[in-house]
């Protein structure tokens, strides 16, 4: 009788110490944590590409929210505010590092040397130090780039081709962004077949722009071409304005400026670039190491114009360029 009192009291105090376990056993998982640092604010930030990142997420298994956290950090076109935000998500011990542009590439870069850091987009990744190469990448980074210098130059000809007398272009660039000579060099070499001169304007921030638009006008140039920048994308309004007010036809690196009122664009399509930046998310969470995932190459490309921007400008686009282009802003 004793024993059986005694085995009965065991059992009881076992299954009351086994409770805590249980309990903890059943508390669910919590979803996988993700950073994503933007240098743009909300409010300049195109929200189709955050809507195409999150599209590619769905088409994944995942939705924000539900099973994937992700931590937004927008820079408020302050690149200085870049390193701490990072910093700041490192802190957090995101499972993986998501980057907008070559300046959130960096600051990323700076913070950590182990969490896994997506590109969305840049330049030269080689070139910037990102990535060893673009099919070995090395080390915790990996993504997508635009490196595709040929681009400038077809943006050049797609100008010809609607102001046929053409023969000045202003080329509003970066010195300092990478990837940026190795367009220059594509737009001399079609220049040259065009019979076209070059007038370049270095605009590395703000107070650069007007005076560019300014210099432009005054050497007589016939149209403008703006090359990539965080600056330039920051300030595409008042670009798209100011070409506008300059009465300069201009052509753009991304369509983002088309949708607030420039002319046209020519470039690698961006809410692509977001989409698939979801895929490298995925493989990452599933335990592929940034090192063996290759960078890839941009393979869906657009044409944008705007046909009440050439109604400011006095243009009318050709129909070889209306049968071109994969959208166009009535």
């Amino acid at each position: 009788m004793w024993c059986s009192t005694m085995g009965g009291v065991v059992t009881l105090v076992l299954g009351l110490l086994a409770l805590p376990f249980a309990a903890e056993a059943q508390q669910p998982a919590q979803p996988p944590r993700i950073g994503f640092l933007i240098a743009s604010s909300p409010a300049t930030q195109p929200p189709r590409n955050k809507e195409a990142f999150r599209q590619g997420l769905r088409e994944l298994g995942y939705v924000e929210g539900q099973n994937l956290v992700i931590e937004w950090r927008y820079g408020e076109g302050r690149l200085e505010r870049l390193p701490a935000l990072a910093a700041e998500l490192v802190q957090l011990q995101v499972a993986c590092l998501v980057t907008a542009g070559p300046a959130d590439h960096r600051a990323a870069h700076t913070a950590t040397a182990t969490i896994p850091i997506v590109m969305v987009w840049d330049n030269d990744p080689v070139g910037n130090g990102f990535v060893a190469s673009l099919a070995r990448p090395g080390g915790n980074m990996t993504g997508l780039s635009v490196q595709s210098p040929e681009i400038s130059g077809k943006q050049l000809e797609l100008l010809k081709e609607l102001v046929p007398q053409l023969a000045r272009v202003a080329i509003l660039g970066n010195s300092t962004e990478a990837g940026n000579a190795a367009s220059a060099k594509a737009i001399e070499l079609a220049a040259g077949a065009l019979g076209v001169q070059l007038h370049y304007f270095d605009v590395l921030a703000l107070e650069d722009i007007v005076p560019a638009f300014h210099a432009a006008t005054e050497g007589r140039a016939d149209a403008a071409l703006v090359l990539s920048s965080p600056v330039s994308m920051m300030q595409r309004e008042q670009l798209a304005a100011l070409a506008v007010k300059s009465r300069l036809p201009a052509i753009y690196w991304a369509s983002d400026f088309v949708d607030v009122g420039g002319l046209m664009s020519y470039g690698v399509s961006r809410p692509d670039l977001y989409r698939r930046a979801a895929t490298y998310v995925d493989k990452i969470l599933k335990g592929t190491k940034p090192a063996d995932l290759p960078v890839e190459q941009p393979t869906k490309f657009e044409l944008v114009l705007n046909l009440k921007t050439a109604q400011a400008l006095g243009i009318t686009f050709p129909p070889t360029l209306l049968i071109q282009a994969d959208k166009v802003i009535e």
